[in-house]
């Protein structure tokens, strides 16, 4: 009996063969793509190395760090997205985020990374839509803002929070910041503060409902008298 020939490969199986170094660079190149960072549970120690990034000592997180922190996220400081962030983590202080802060608030927004923190950013400018939310933040900017050394903030510091807050969503907001640039107040109190937000949701833009034996504060009183004289002249 004659000895049994090799078969020869063929040309097609030549081609579909995989050598077995491509066929684990392949399951290599699955397992990176199946990879998403988004998927991973939180983690606190990663959270708390990553406020390690920003903070000058182990308890705070200051200016520069707060510089680099809007850097990596690839928001403004001025960013009102940033005052969402803030009234997340409760802060007590403009520039200025505690470890306590961060961990309490990061862990209920379920991020512990900036990639994590960038797929929410969205996520924390939709809550500005919502009317009640909206009175939230709107209100905790007030403690926020002003000098914690008094008990009112002071009027450069209001109009830049109005104008963040207000300045795309109130009609009579130019009206009523070129108000303040002429008037004699110096602070604004937080009783004027709020009722400011109710004013600009509630009176329309000819003030033509506006109720001068409402409980309004002078300040809108006064407002309201220098607006109606503009439109006269």
């Amino acid at each position: 009996m004659p000895p049994r020939r090799k078969r020869k490969t063929t040309l097609v199986e030549e081609q579909t063969t995989i050598p077995k170094r491509s066929r684990k660079e392949s399951s290599s190149r699955k397992k990176n793509a199946a990879y998403d960072p988004l998927r991973e549970p939180f983690s606190n120690k990663r959270c708390q190395i990553w406020f390690q990034e920003y903070s000058s000592d182990e308890d705070g997180l200051g200016p520069e760090g707060m510089e680099k922190f809007c850097e990596d996220i690839g928001v403004e400081p001025e960013n009102i997205v940033m005052l969402v962030i803030a009234w997340k983590l409760e802060a007590k202080q403009m520039g200025f985020f505690t470890l306590d802060e961060w961990l309490k608030g990061m862990t209920q927004l379920q991020v512990d990374s900036v990639i994590k923190i960038r797929a929410k950013l969205e996520f924390l400018r939709s809550l500005l839509n919502d009317p009640v939310l909206f009175k939230q933040i709107y209100r905790f900017a007030y403690d926020f803002a002003r000098d914690k050394d008094q008990r009112s903030m002071d009027i450069e510091t209001a109009k830049i929070m109005l104008s963040l807050l207000l300045g795309r969503q109130w009609v009579l907001f130019s009206s009523f910041h070129q108000f303040l640039e002429q008037s004699k107040y110096k602070v604004i109190n937080k009783d004027q503060w709020c009722n400011i937000l109710e004013f600009s949701r509630t009176i329309n833009s000819d003030l033509s409902n506006y109720d001068e034996d409402g409980a309004w504060p002078v300040m809108l009183d006064e407002f309201v008298e220098w607006q109606r004289a503009r439109a006269l002249s």
